[in-house]
């Protein structure tokens, strides 16, 4: 995780009234030639500009490399950080002989690249054996301020609900090992034989959040803090909410859409919160459902509708959702913009939808590792 985050973005929302965001993002590199994950972080940082890299992390695999974006106000400014990222590093990579994909794991075989040479990861690999994940397991984390971890808390049990939708948006990752999963992110079929990996439970109080952690470190399902790999939960260094939605977005539009309607549902949970209104406590089985058949529909498929327990055609129940949340969206000042990423989304697919029409289209993943490569650059 990198620092950039690390400013007080709580500070800034009680003088403006407005919610900052934050975004990390995880890549694989690949051969340019095969497309198959190559152990290549190592040659990519020498190559990153001096002035950058203080936003650019190595990751789990050395397969992976990591950027994050200074917090702001303006969805401009992050569309303006993450694009001067993005494209710096795919220079980097190329430059190392390598490829920047903004994909949740690789699609082309090959042999599994090491884990990055870090004490805490020896440890990982000792406790864990066998669960590292494929060639890379890359996905976005978007962070949001919040005043204090007491509110924090109430925000995870109104946030926990809706993610699987966010969920379905981010899917880019639907062929593994040179064929195509049947999933639409297999990132997260992988990702969750972590055994901390799941739905955020309903949580009573942040002593309860505390305790639970205490608890599954001292059973050993984690080995401190930093594995709480729940899919919403508080930053362990900073000021925030962070929502671990999903794959890794392909697009800059398709980063900042996320980005946007993450930070419009905290702050609709806020208000919430404020107001005394009770959040929805959908039951923990559902949740796992609804994100399983988010990672394996996207949004080209149906999605569990968590009020009802039944299922409806995913984009209904999105455009729902974003309904739910227009008041905080134009308090932002960021409807207009996510009503034209809606209509692009809408007409290009989600990224698992655009990787398998260029597949339909050519038989060969290596063009698909060539327009997801174009996505991540443009």
């Amino acid at each position: 995780m990198t620092g950039q985050v690390a400013e007080a973005p709580s500070e800034m929302a009680a003088a403006t009234g407005l919610l900052t965001v934050g975004v990390e993002e995880e890549f694989l590199l690949v051969d340019p030639h095969t497309g198959a994950a190559v152990p290549a972080v190592d040659l990519v940082m020498e190559q990153v500009p001096a002035e950058l890299r203080g936003q650019v992390e190595r990751e789990f695999q050395t397969s992976q490399i990591e950027i994050g974006s200074p917090p702001g106000l303006e969805l401009s400014s992050i569309r303006h950080s993450l694009g001067v990222l993005r494209r710096a590093l795919a220079d980097a990579a190329e430059r190392a002989g390598v490829r920047l994909l903004a994909i949740g794991t690789g699609p082309v075989d090959g042999p599994v690249p090491p884990v990055v040479d870090k004490p805490r990861f020896d440890r990982m690999i000792e406790r864990f054996r066998l669960l590292v994940p494929g060639p890379g397991n890359n996905g976005m984390h978007v962070h949001v301020g919040v005043p204090d971890p007491e509110t924090g808390v109430q925000v995870l049990n109104h946030v926990r609900p809706w993610l699987p939708l966010l969920h379905a948006m981010t899917t880019n990752s639907p062929f593994a090992r040179g064929e195509d999963t049947g999933y639409a992110s297999w990132r997260s079929v992988e990702w969750e034989r972590w055994p901390s990996v799941a739905p955020t439970p309903w949580l009573e109080s942040h002593e309860h959040y505390q305790r639970l952690i205490r608890q599954l470190i001292s059973s050993g399902v984690m080995l401190d803090e930093g594995m709480l790999y729940w899919y919403a939960r508080l930053s362990a260094k900073y000021p925030t909410v962070e929502l671990r939605i999903g794959d890794v977005c392909p697009s800059v539009d398709d980063a900042v859409l996320v980005a946007a309607l993450v930070r419009a549902l905290v702050a609709t949970a806020r208000a919430d919160v404020d107001a005394d209104r009770p959040a929805l406590r959908t039951d923990h089985h559902l949740l796992v459902g609804a994100h399983w058949r988010a990672a394996h529909d996207g949004l080209e498929g149906e999605a569990v509708d968590v009020t009802t327990g039944e299922l409806r055609p995913a984009w209904e129940l999105l455009d729902q959702f974003v309904d739910r949340l227009r008041p905080a969206l134009e308090q932002h000042g960021d409807w207009a913009e996510v009503t034209a990423l809606l209509g692009g989304l809408r007409r290009h697919g989600s990224g698992a939808a655009r990787q398998r029409a260029v597949y339909a289209r050519t038989g060969r993943l290596t063009d698909v590792v060539q327009d997801v490569a174009r996505q991540t650059r443009d």
